[in-house]
């Protein structure tokens, strides 16, 4: 069999396993992660593709919910028209924050899932060394790495909570003018602005350090 087949027949192999991770199961996991080290990727890899993937993950939402409070405040200014197509324009920007929201969530239990094995099978090899010293040294990398870890886990859910009264005073607002298409309605919402600005502002705050944070502990892991 040529190289290039073997190739694509790996990598087709990997894909189909991939979806072991979302199963949720320890066996369908333990297959997945086997499968992986046969071609020397092993937890420690996991986790560090994980983390990145989460990071842009969050790169992505906040662009979204960015462009989104602009569409906002685009359509607060409206004074007449086609209030339909605008409604329409908010509603899209509004399922696509959604969305982006879902891939972070996923994102996230990815990370936590690939950790938590990470480290209890770190844990367990530990007993396994039976030299003192070398031992010893494990448990500390263990530990530090494991708060670095904290560290960035905290971040990572400071962010997705912050996306929840975003998007929930967003859905308020996508209602309303679903109810009330109409250029008052439009009207009304101006004064309403500023208070979901601040929670977008907070959120990519939130973001920023999440992202921070990914970045630094990739880097720990290289």
């Amino acid at each position: 069999m040529q190289a290039g087949a073997v190739h694509t027949k790996a990598f087709s192999l990997l894909a189909i396993l991939g979806v072991a991770l979302t199963l949720g199961t320890c066996g369908c996991r333990n297959v997945y992660y086997a499968t992986y080290e046969k071609f020397g990727v092993h937890k420690r890899d996991l986790l560090k593709k994980r983390v990145t993937a989460a990071r842009d993950d969050q790169k992505e939402a906040q662009q979204q919910f960015k462009d989104a409070l602009t569409r906002l405040k685009e359509i607060t200014k409206f004074d007449g028209g086609r209030l339909e197509r605008a409604y329409n324009s908010l509603k899209s920007e509004y399922d696509a924050c959604v969305a982006k929201s879902e891939d972070v969530r996923k994102r996230i239990r990815d990370v936590e899932t690939v950790a938590a094995d990470l480290f209890e099978e770190w844990e367990k090899e530990i007993g396994q060394i039976n030299t003192p010293t070398l031992r010893d040294s494990s448990r500390e990398q263990l530990a530090a790495t494991r708060q670095r870890y904290n560290e960035l886990h905290r971040a990572l859910k400071s962010a997705e909570q912050s996306m929840s009264p975003v998007l929930s005073q967003f859905s308020d607002y996508v209602l309303y003018l679903k109810h009330n298409l109409n250029a008052q309605a439009i009207a009304s919402l101006q004064g309403e602005t500023s208070s979901i600005q601040q929670e977008i502002a907070r959120l990519i705050e939130q973001m920023n350090a999440s992202i921070a944070r990914a970045d630094e502990f990739i880097k720990t892991l290289q």
